[in-house]
């Protein structure tokens, strides 16, 4: 059995308790926020747990109020059939006090599913005007790094070994690579991506200013080529290791042995 449903079969404030270890603890201070109780000043819950017994999921929410429409932060992690290993299945950190764009629904109020269904175009524009990536609906919270020591000690507590996820975008995969992350799939094609996005490249040569969100200059960024990699710019090249649209590549952390594994070494954010 593996260590998330292992958990999840203990009584809610044993489990709350490990499960609070994931929760960065800059977060309690910074939003007002009891890390005993889990409730603000007004006595309302703003973390909750959501780890069912024999489920092998769990969900943590924290939202400065219930009625949030966005969370302050989230974080879903799993089992997977390596009981040494743990699956990072998302995680989410929201500034709710900056502006929102609507990248998650199109103009017709219809989700977008990540912009895998469809698109809201001119909400993407707004929000890479920004500064915000594929996927952002408001600025972060600047705590990936204090998130991930969370997620080691976790697993280092439990014996675990590994953490795997899927990196959905392309930042988030050169994100994770700065964190000490491998891949399981995805090596090739993401150097591969580096290489066309050099001057001169298939890629580089697309970056035309036929969409905003492939004007000169982007490929010398981390935001520039992710925002083209969404708008599809794969779509327009044949290449034999690009043989197939955008995908995520699958990762994994050795907790003790990160990687130093970069395929866009030079690249800025």
């Amino acid at each position: 059995m593996g260590w998330i449903r292992r958990i999840n079969d203990l009584d809610t404030v044993q489990k709350e308790g490990l499960y609070r270890i994931l929760v960065p603890p800059t977060l309690f201070p910074r939003f007002g926020i009891n890390p005993l109780t889990y409730c603000d000043y007004e006595q309302r819950r703003c973390v909750r747990f959501f780890c069912p017994t024999g489920d092998p999921c769990t969900l943590i929410e924290i939202k400065g109020n219930p009625s949030d429409r966005d969370v302050i932060f989230s974080l879903q992690i799993s089992d997977t059939q390596d009981h040494l290993k743990m699956n990072l299945d998302f995680i989410i950190a929201n500034d709710t006090d900056s502006p929102r764009f609507d990248v998650d629904i199109d103009e017709q109020g219809r989700d977008t599913l990540f912009g895998s269904a469809n698109r809201n175009i001119p909400a993407e524009v707004e929000a890479m005007k920004t500064g915000l990536v594929p996927g952002q609906v408001r600025k972060g919270l600047g705590i990936m790094r204090e998130s991930m020591d969370c997620m080691k000690h976790f697993c280092r507590m439990l014996g675990l070994k590994s953490i795997s996820l899927e990196a959905l975008y392309y930042h988030n995969a050169i994100v994770y690579e700065k964190y000490g992350f491998a891949y399981f799939k995805g090596f090739k094609r993401m150097k591969r991506i580096n290489e066309l996005f050099e001057p001169g490249g298939e890629l580089q040569k697309r970056m035309d200013g036929s969409t905003p969100f492939r004007q000169p200059g982007m490929e010398k960024t981390i935001r520039g080529r992710t925002w083209a990699l969404h708008d599809g710019i794969l779509d327009e090249i044949e290449d034999e290791i690009l043989d197939e649209p955008w995908h995520s590549p699958e990762m994994y952390l050795m907790i003790d042995k990160p990687r130093d594994l970069l395929t866009f070494p030079d690249g800025e954010w």
